[in-house]
């Protein structure tokens, strides 16, 4: 049997505010808004950077809700997310869905560049994008990874798990201060 006071114990430690694996839906993204909403006007911090984490919860929610793929091995779209706490005070979201292989290196390339972007000139490449971009198939402008790099003011951690010569495991986390 799981231990599952172990895995409390360590969830505590840790301090997740809340951890999800399995289908993502539009109605658990409702839910777990009102959840991460509750939970921040709970919380001491200041009301700019609540804001900021909770605009940055949602559209990493968004992007894995919109751009997750069904890996061969599975009948559904499974996806994972933490929210937690860091020792500084920090908070931190971290998503991971499938993607297919022929996405990757365009959200590579994309991530890199808003990597290597100073705040201003993230708004700035924002500004442009959002007057000259069509929406896509999925109804976003790309915008998403943009708001994410802005909203957090820090780089964007991600990695790739090659899962099949069609999907990988797409990664990623992101820091609020």
């Amino acid at each position: 049997m799981t231990d599952i006071f172990k895995t409390y114990s360590e969830m505590e430690q840790e301090d997740i505010i809340l951890a999800f694996k399995g289908d993502v839906t539009q109605e658990l993204l409702s839910s777990v808004y009102s959840i991460v909403e509750s939970r921040l006007e709970n919380d001491h911090e200041a009301l700019r950077k609540k804001k900021k984490f909770y605009q940055v919860v949602v559209e990493c929610l968004q992007n894995v809700y919109h751009h997750m793929e069904q890996p061969e091995s599975s009948a559904s779209k499974p996806a994972i997310f933490l929210i937690a706490r860091g020792k500084d005070n920090s908070l931190h979201i971290m998503t991971g869905n499938f993607i297919s292989i022929a996405k990757r290196d365009s959200l590579t390339t994309q991530i890199e560049k808003m990597n290597t972007m100073t705040g201003e000139e993230l708004r700035a490449y924002h500004l442009d994008k959002l007057s000259s971009t069509q929406l896509s198939e999925k109804g976003g402008a790309g915008l998403g990874i943009i708001e994410i790099a802005r909203k957090s003011g820090n780089k964007l951690d991600y990695r790739f798990d090659t899962i099949s010569e069609q999907h990988a495991f797409f990664s990623l986390s992101v820091t609020v201060n």
